[in-house]
């Protein structure tokens, strides 16, 4: 399976697990020049969640949110500044971070989802 999949089924997997929890989706995979948000959703409250997408496979070292460190952060945030400035929206956000964990056949073994992993 290619990156570019295993991306997208986690992006699938993540939509559905905020769907269930009431959210609505406003973007996937929205670029601007500032880089990708995977997600961006509107969860019960109003609050306009820009969510990163982390898959781990097969026994992986280290925590998929390990790799959302200070750069991925700082690109986000403008990524999600664009987004906000470019859709004229004016409500709360936060940054999220779903990790995904799979077996070695890239099968879903579970998802984690972090609420509001960084400012």
């Amino acid at each position: 399976m290619s990156t570019k999949a295993l991306g997208d089924q986690g992006e699938d997997l993540t939509g559905d697990y905020l769907l269930a929890r009431g959210c609505t989706l406003l973007d996937r995979q929205w670029r601007c020049r500032y880089g990708e948000l995977d997600l961006v959703a509107r969860d019960a409250d109003g609050t306009i969640c820009f969510v990163e997408v982390k898959l781990r496979s097969g026994g992986r070292a280290g925590l998929p949110r390990e790799a959302v460190d200070r750069r991925k952060r700082e690109k986000l945030r403008a990524a999600a500044a664009c987004y906000l400035s470019q859709h004229d929206l004016d409500a709360p956000a936060r940054f999220d971070v779903a990790e995904i964990y799979t077996d070695e056949a890239h099968r879903p073994l579970r998802l984690e989802y972090l609420e509001d992993a960084f400012t």
